[in-house]
């Protein structure tokens, strides 16, 4: 068979399967198998394939036509203009949780990278904690509640040589570090996704394929949300920062939770919600008030 018609084969079966960009699907999993690119795949498409070659690639078609994720197949995401290795243990990386990143970077006290602890929670493939040690050359905790998680974290971790730089714990969020951690700059992207949704509503490639642990947020996705509020108070410094991916549709619940003021515990200040490259509301950004702000927020300071 030559390569264009092994092309035309796979990106006619993955449409009628009702994948979505069949055709483009198709052609990057023939780059990959074939190990060539788009152009010298045009330019040899009379040639004839290589029989091994056709056969992984025809398995590979096969399997995205039961919609598995096609990150999966190719055991690789692309996240940051990096390469990062997945498996079905972990959440694939989205562009939602690239905007989180570019949001860290852009907007988080540099001296959190520079003199204080990072902390990448729910940090699944670390894909969030390898980006911020590359770019700020700070030390950074990644910890995750799944051993799955945790070593395909290792396995990219090593990838992009950071295991000087980044640190990996099996956590149910805080719960592996003694309260004297203090952690000035928190990023985290958990499960905030309804669990009925997670019962039918969703692409079959996330609710058939994709780690529900790493999904499922509870009855109003906000489960976990609500742990981290919890704890954040405790566990970050005085001034510290919160960046945190939300639901589309979470945004005033969690403005709400975050501005609801606990009797003797710090308040959390410059509390903003980011809309995405889509214009959806997308990441929520908060700051613990330092003891100074809380004594002036009771009209205790001197005048």
């Amino acid at each position: 068979m030559r390569l264009a018609e092994l092309l035309k084969h796979g990106a006619a079966t993955l449409q009628q399967a009702g994948v979505e960009a069949a055709e483009l699907e198709a052609r990057l999993l023939l780059e990959v198998c074939s190990k060539m690119g788009r152009t010298e795949i045009y330019l040899h498409r009379e040639k004839e394939v290589d029989p091994a070659v056709a056969t992984e690639y025809l398995a590979g078609i096969a399997r995205r036509e039961k919609r598995e994720p096609l990150a999966y197949i190719l055991a690789e995401r692309e996240f940051f203009s990096l390469p990062f290795f997945v498996d079905p243990g972990v959440l694939i990386p989205r562009p939602e949780t690239e905007f989180l990143v570019d949001r860290v970077l852009a907007l988080a006290d540099p001296a959190h990278f520079n003199h204080g602890l990072v902390v990448d929670l729910c940090c699944g493939s670390g894909v969030i904690a390898a980006v911020l040690a590359m770019e700020t050359k700070a030390r950074v905790i990644a910890a995750d509640i799944s051993a799955a998680a945790l070593t395909v974290a290792r396995k990219n971790i090593l990838r992009h040589r950071l295991a000087e730089q980044v640190a990996l714990v099996q956590a149910d969020l805080f719960s592996a570090f003694s309260r004297s951690f203090r952690f000035s700059l928190v990023v985290s992207n958990p499960p905030y996704v309804r669990s009925a949704e997670l019962a039918g509503g969703l692409a079959r490639e996330i609710v058939e394929h994709e780690p529900h642990l790493a999904l499922d947020g509870g009855g109003d996705g906000m489960m976990v949300i609500n742990r981290i509020y919890q704890d954040l108070p405790i566990r970050l410094c005085p001034g510290g920062q919160l960046f945190m991916e939300i639901g589309a549709d979470q945004a005033a619940a969690v403005m709400a939770l975050f501005t609801t003021r606990r009797a003797g515990v710090p308040a959390f200040t410059e509390c903003i919600i980011h809309q995405d490259y889509t214009g959806r509301d997308r990441v929520f950004q908060a700051r613990l008030a330092s003891p100074i702000e809380e004594l002036h927020d009771n009209g205790q300071t001197d005048h």
